[in-house]
């Protein structure tokens, strides 16, 4: 399967310029990112900044995540958020405009945490409207929008696949809008209590994305208890033909030591 790996996590500690040419250097030639930026919409040097920085590297950014508020403290997303429509509608065009650069057709949509206060049913309806625009947006350059179950986010509503697919479906049922799909993360799912054979069985089949970690811990593949191995062949009989990105945390020593490196390159 085509190996991607998440630059926002696994090189961290470097700059964000800087992180492509190191997943390069590491053997990959597919990269994603979180987003890249502390603004929703980064000045003009910043863009071109990041995007010489991926060219330069020689790799592909598949997968790319729209603005998601202020992760560190504690925000999953603008997608439900009553108040932020105008940051969304920013945050929209700011992304697909880098994506339209560099290629990228998979675009990470985080649906935001339950606010106090705010009537979930109006939470939703937002987001379908949000997400319905972002469908839009992303349409006309060929890209699909993801959504994202979470773990470690009590407020994020979204907790199994069966949650982000009636999103999905949701969308496309009340908007006509179906430029949207599932990111089956195998890690988040599991930490949530799911189980993974049934979900690699049932969800598997409509997965739009992968991201892999493993369980308990966020490391490596091989360093907890999820057969991670088993379940990327399960997925790819079942027929997903799609990437598989690296989203574990980097740990101690080589991040890589678990992955011979002639199975790193995408191509």
């Amino acid at each position: 399967m085509r190996l991607a790996v998440n630059t926002s996590i696994l090189f961290g500690d470097l700059p964000v310029e800087r992180r492509p040419a190191a997943a390069r250097e590491a053997g990959f030639t597919a990269v994603e990112s979180w987003w890249p930026f502390d603004a929703v919409v980064p000045g003009d040097r910043e863009v071109e900044a990041f995007v010489r920085s991926v060219e330069d590297a020689g790799v592909r950014l598949v997968a790319l995540n729209f603005p998601a508020g202020a992760m560190a403290d504690g925000e999953r997303g603008l997608v439900s958020v009553p108040g932020r429509e105008a940051q969304w509608r920013d945050a929209v065009a700011a992304t697909v405009g880098v994506g339209e650069r560099l290629g990228v057709r998979l675009f990470n949509a985080l649906y935001g945490n339950r606010v106090p206060g705010a009537d979930p049913g109006a939470q939703d309806a937002l987001a379908v409207e949000h997400l319905a625009l972002a469908g839009r947006a992303v349409a006309r350059i060929g890209g699909t929008v993801l959504v994202e179950p979470l773990s470690a986010a009590p407020d994020y509503p979204l907790r199994t696949a069966q949650d982000a697919l009636a999103v999905v479906d949701g969308v496309a049922a009340a908007t006509g809008v179906r430029d949207l799909g599932l990111l089956l993360d195998l890690y988040h799912l599991a930490v949530n209590g799911a189980d993974l054979d049934r979900e690699v069985a049932e969800s598997g089949p409509r997965a739009a994305h992968v991201q892999v970690a493993d369980a308990p811990g966020r490391g490596a593949p091989g360093t907890g208890r999820l057969a991670i191995e088993r379940h990327l062949r399960e997925l790819e009989e079942g027929g997903y033909a799609g990437w598989v990105a690296l989203e574990h945390l980097p740990g101690e020593g080589d991040p890589f030591a678990w992955l011979p490196r002639e199975r790193r390159a995408a191509d």
